[in-house]
């Protein structure tokens, strides 16, 4: 998937700006800070995806009784 296309509804989407800004002026220390600042965001995403589907389970198990 290209990230244009992904991102073309919302061109002032932060993720949108954030994918687009150049690297080249920052230094290695902060290209590794953004790096964790990144991973951190992926684990909070995929907590909340782990919470959502467990929920959505959770609700359709009950409404199948």
């Amino acid at each position: 998937m290209d990230l244009d296309d992904l991102f073309a509804k919302r061109p002032d989407d932060p993720l949108a700006q954030l994918v687009r800004q150049d690297l080249d002026p920052l230094s290695v220390d902060e290209l590794h800070e953004r790096k964790a600042v990144l991973a951190a965001e992926i684990e909070r995403i995929e907590r909340k995806i782990e919470g959502v589907v467990n929920f959505k389970a959770s609700a359709d198990a009950l409404f199948r009784k």
